[in-house]
């Protein structure tokens, strides 16, 4: 087992689970409190679900049933994870996705009536898990806090994914959260940039400071990437520690060509990112791709088959063949590493922007 907690979020459809768990981490990134958000259901959710429009999101996100492969996969990356996490269940766990709960070792539960309440009462003592917050969820309630410790209960409100409002039971259960995933920040970020395989690993967070990128977490902005490559050797093995757009680290993995390039996940440490094929028959691949065109500009925007692939499965799939002289817009919901990794295979022969929800319509060039 990890030495970091992994905190599970449960409950039925409805109840909030994204959105507390959106809020939590936007606070606890705020604090510079290093986690991450395992989003376990396949439901294609993420930050860009609430950062981006609302008629996007409707258009692209993705719903799914889990099957047993993906629980294995999820399990093992929860069981292997390198930062303290936030695991989103979902709302309707079949008994094999239930045993993702057995990587977990806190809990969350949050409940619209007593029934549901009592359903996953049941599903935390089959697994063993201990409660730090038990609250009923009301969208238009007023919070109510009976407890605060050890488990926060009461009632929760206001968790409205259009237009949320926190109250104190938030608070509560910020505060709880907080607790078990303080760590001693600057000496775990220099462990794992100590673990880089290659000599230089930057720390993007701690880069953008330097180069100062306004806010505090940093807001990258698309006119910050000519300072940040001028700013790093050309042509040089590197890795990137930290979290940042995927642009920022598409603009990176194509800078750095030919040489190579490592990423930090919070789920399988450092990875270089996979090495991709430029084919002409690509139907087998694990994911599709939608291909349109706008003058000489080809907009790729690829989807997951199966709602999750692996890195080692996506080594040597094929993607699409673009035409001489064109330029490459990947656009897509896809893993940070799958990013990187298209952007590599593309900017040798192609000028290559990558599309990000919440940047609307207008995507970003990262390779000359």
């Amino acid at each position: 087992m990890s030495e970091f907690p992994a905190i599970l979020i449960g409950g039925p459809p409805h109840s909030g689970k994204s959105v507390l768990a959106y809020h939590l981490t936007r606070r606890l990134r705020q604090l510079r409190v290093d986690h991450y958000v395992l989003r376990a259901y396949p439901d294609g959710e993420g930050d860009w679900s609430y950062e981006a429009d609302q008629n996007l999101v409707r258009a692209i996100r993705i719903k799914g049933i889990g099957d047993d492969r993906w629980v294995a996969r999820i399990r093992r990356d929860i069981a292997r994870r390198h930062l303290p996490l936030i695991v989103d269940v979902g709302g309707k766990p079949t008994p094999s996705q239930e045993t993702i709960f057995d990587e977990c070792t806190h809990a969350i539960l949050l409940w619209p009536d007593e029934i549901a309440h009592q359903e996953w009462i049941s599903r935390m003592e089959r697994h063993g898990l201990p409660i730090i917050a038990d609250l009923h969820s009301s969208l238009n309630g007023t919070d109510e806090i009976a407890s605060t410790g050890p488990v926060v209960r009461g009632t929760i409100s206001g968790l409205d994914r259009t237009n949320p409002k926190l109250g104190p039971a938030f608070d509560a259960v910020f505060e709880k959260v907080a607790g078990l995933f303080a760590t001693d920040r600057e000496a775990l970020r220099r462990k794992h940039i100590l673990e880089a395989p290659v000599d230089l690993a930057i720390d993007i967070e701690r880069l953008a400071y330097t180069l100062k990128v306004p806010g505090n977490p940093p807001r990258w902005r698309p006119e910050d990437i000519p300072a940040l490559i001028d700013y790093l050797p050309e042509h040089k093995p590197l890795g990137v520690y930290g979290r940042a757009p995927c642009w920022i680290y598409s603009a990176l993995a194509a800078y750095s060509l030919p040489a190579e390039f490592w990423q930090f996940d919070p789920r399988y440490g450092w990875m270089k990112p996979p090495t991709l094929r430029i084919s002409g028959k690509w139907n087998d691949a694990p994911w599709t791709v939608m291909y349109s065109q706008e003058g000489k500009v080809i907009r790729l925007y690829f989807a997951l088959r199966h709602h999750y692939v692996d890195p080692i499965d996506a080594g040597g799939q094929p993607v699409p063949k673009v035409a001489p002289e064109r330029s490459v817009i990947l656009e897509g919901k896809l893993p940070l590493w799958l990013f990187t990794a298209l952007t590599r295979t593309y900017a040798p022969y192609h000028a290559v922007f990558v599309s990000q929800p919440q940047l609307s319509d207008k995507p970003v060039k990262v390779s000359k």
